[in-house]
């Protein structure tokens, strides 16, 4: 008697491993396939892809998949977990507040187009490229490497700034001309300039800006904006463009004593 007690116990235990593991096989094509066409559904639908998407669909099809096992392998019937899942739903809630408000604030900036992967945005002073947008979180990475992540509810909160690629490449160099130079001549030859100091690393779509803007004791303030391409070393480069420009005959070079009123007036400021 005992055997077939023992029989029946292993056959009714080896059944429910084998039922799981179809279920969770079933699970694992379904999440593939639909991943793969949601994907393919954004990029139709002009939707940027992230990560907050496909996470809430795996999330969803787990869900439907720990229903179906619930009965058959633990014994546990799928209304009564569901009805105890609402219920302590409510308390759970309250410690997982702020998830959840990332979580739909994360939404609302995708679905609204707010943020998406790939653009350049300035954050509360902090301006990178959008790395990803999580369930949790947007990570935007700057020029440097640095990531920052950002909870989505705060960003939701946060005046955000689209740069656009004319701000994202610049790098601007400062320099002062000697009163009465040829500012004309004088961007001629800073654009030269550039060009042989910088110019595997330009990008060919902006040509480099010299602008002038103030008078002062130093001569006449002037400002070269680099366009850089992606991955440049933006020191590297300026520094570079300062070599050249150092060796110019229309630098300014003041007396010693302007450049230490200068220099004493811009400490005071």
């Amino acid at each position: 008697m005992e055997d077939i007690l023992a029989n029946i116990y292993t056959s009714a235990l080896i059944g429910k491993i084998v039922y799981l593991a179809v279920v969770v096989g079933i699970a694992l094509l379904v999440q593939r396939v639909i991943v793969r066409g949601l994907k393919r559904a954004l990029d139709a639908a002009g939707v940027p892809k992230a990560s907050i998407f496909v996470n809430i669909v795996r999330a969803v099809i787990w869900a439907f998949a720990l229903l179906a096992v619930l009965q058959p392998v633990f014994g546990v019937q799928p209304t009564a977990f569901v009805a105890a899942l609402g219920v302590t739903s409510v308390v759970i809630s309250f410690g997982l507040q702020d998830t959840v408000s990332n979580i739909v604030a994360g939404l609302g900036l995708m679905m609204g187009r707010v943020v998406r992967p790939g653009d350049q945005v300035t954050v509360g002073g902090f301006t990178g490229e959008v790395v990803d947008v999580t369930w949790r979180s947007t990570m935007v990475r700057d020029k440097g490497g640095k990531v920052e992540v950002i909870p989505n509810s705060v960003l939701n909160k946060t005046a955000l700034t689209r740069e656009t690629a004319w701000s994202v490449t610049d790098c601007p160099v400062e320099f002062y001309v000697e009163q009465g130079s040829d500012l004309d001549a004088v961007t001629l030859e800073v654009q030269r300039l550039a060009g042989e100091s910088c110019g595997p690393a330009l990008v060919p779509d902006f040509s480099t800006e010299v602008l002038f803007d103030g008078l002062g004791p130093l001569g006449i303030h002037g400002t070269a904006h680099l366009h850089l391409v992606a991955g440049s070393n933006y020191s590297a480069q300026a520094d570079a463009l300062v070599r050249a420009l150092s060796r110019a005959p229309w630098i300014a070079r003041p007396a010693s004593g302007v450049a230490e009123a200068a220099a004493n007036a811009h400490a005071t400021n």
